[in-house]
């Protein structure tokens, strides 16, 4: 029984040695430096130690930051926020009217559930671009374009009849 476990530990062993050779060969992810392998370095610590480390765990958001400037995905994550926290961004009053619609090379078009609400953001085009650069950024919305509501088209079919349209059908 004694020499089954012994030559059972002796093939653990070499099993072990063998992954440790591989694992020198290889190069190490992230830019770290290769472990050198043995117990007695005294420059190899195994576990991080009360300090901050780079082998802490991250928290999500730092990680999704540095992966979305790596890729360079800043800017459609800006305008994603923009239609994502509109409420927020502009308030809940001015939000209940207002929609936006497209944010394209820094104008944002937003559309006004009424034509006085239109005029009313026209006004307040200046505040309003403020408070979402505060929000998301600066350089995001560079300027807005507002549009009133859209009317229905009563022009349909390529063989229209002109006239004076829905007018005659309302009296």
């Amino acid at each position: 029984m004694n020499g089954s476990a012994q030559s059972g530990r002796d093939l653990a062993r070499a099993a072990l040695e063998a992954a440790r050779a591989k694992t020198q060969a290889r190069k190490t992810p992230l830019g770290k430096r290769p472990a050198t392998g043995t117990r007695q370095d005294p420059r190899r610590r195994r576990w991080s130690g009360p300090g901050a480390d780079s082998r802490d765990p991250q928290p999500l958001g730092r990680i999704v930051s540095r992966i979305a400037v790596e890729r360079g995905w800043n800017g459609r994550l800006a305008s994603g926020q923009v239609f994502g926290r509109w409420a927020r961004l502009v308030g809940e009053e001015v939000a209940e009217h207002a929609q936006p619609v497209a944010l394209k090379d820094g104008e944002l078009t937003v559309r006004a559930s009424s034509t006085a609400w239109a005029t009313q953001l026209r006004l307040l085009q200046g505040q309003l671009i403020g408070k979402i650069a505060a929000g998301v950024g600066n350089g995001v919305v560079k300027r807005m374009r507002i549009q009133g509501p859209t009317a229905p088209s009563w022009r349909k079919g390529p063989l229209h009849v002109s006239g004076r349209g829905p007018r005659d059908t309302y009296g």
